[in-house]
């Protein structure tokens, strides 16, 4: 890290331009998982397969009856969201999981292998809708949540959401990002720069407070640790401010990782989920 600091100082002053595309490179990359993943006894799922243009999305789906997505985030794999699967399959679900591109068992992003964007990840998931029907529900982690959140625009209609420590503010981050990596503005912003390019949308885009009133918002709880040392507890904060119907639950001692493997967290995030959609039907 003393090195990587010591030449972004170096490209900070003399070569903006090649920092901000080793650290576009950066910002995209997928990083090793280093959850743990405890499924306990689950019945046998069935594995299938879709595609997002050439490139194809593996996923595992469990069960009948209305369906819940789980999804997960940056650098996670679907099999770190077993746990919640025999509590929804208990409470008459169908339970759909997959990997989104460069992650876990699915084809490379479209960028590079282990790089992704959010569009990605939120087209891996639309495509997986499109196979399995409009969800019930779907449990999300992390930078998944922003995927999640993203698809809504493109015609993904839950009736219910659950959001574990989500990150949905991104834009902060990079602040975050460049002091941790050693660069200042002249590379912090050409950077933005490269991945609005990247993307073709830019980042405000991906700001849920600012951007739920473009969605038809259901209800929703966020549950996120304060001292979450990858996304901010102040993201869910800011959601729940706004968010028309929302549920922001302080958890203690759970971090980012642990969140998804606490009892007490799954079985308040399954009986949101699992709410029944009220009938519509006459009296």
């Amino acid at each position: 890290m003393a090195a990587i600091r010591a030449a972004f100082g170096t490209l900070e002053r003399v070569a903006p331009d090649l920092g901000a595309r080793w650290a576009e490179r950066l910002w995209l990359s997928v990083p090793p998982y280093r959850g743990k993943s405890r499924p306990g006894v689950l019945p046998r799922g069935e594995r299938f397969t879709v595609k997002v243009k050439d490139r194809t999305v593996v996923g595992t789906v469990w069960g009948s009856g209305p369906v819940v997505y789980l999804v997960h985030g940056r650098g996670g794999v679907s099999a770190q969201l077993h746990p919640f699967v025999a509590p929804l399959l208990a409470a008459g679900h169908r339970v759909v999981t997959f990997d989104a591109l460069s992650h876990g068992a699915s084809d490379p992003g479209f960028m590079s292998p282990r790089h992704f964007t959010i569009p990605e990840m939120a087209s891996a998931f639309t495509a997986v809708v499109a196979e399995h029907g409009q969800p019930h529900a779907v449990i999300a982690h992390s930078l998944g949540c922003a995927s999640v959140f993203y698809a809504l625009r493109d015609g993904v209609r839950p009736s219910r959401l659950v959001f574990l420590a989500p990150m949905t503010q991104p834009t902060p981050y990079t602040a975050v990002f460049a002091a941790t990596l050693g660069f200042g503005e002249r590379i912090r912003t050409r950077m933005m720069d490269r991945v609005v390019a990247r993307v073709g949308t830019p980042w405000d885009d991906f700001d849920m407070p600012t951007q739920v009133t473009r969605i038809a918002a259901p209800p929703l709880l966020t549950v996120h640790d304060p001292a979450d040392s990858e996304t901010r507890y102040a993201d869910s904060v800011a959601v729940a401010k706004v968010w028309p119907e929302s549920e922001l639950v302080t958890v203690k001692d759970l971090g980012h990782w642990r969140l998804l493997r606490d009892q007490d967290t799954i079985s308040r995030a399954v009986a949101f989920a699992t709410v029944p959609v009220p009938s519509t039907k006459a009296s």
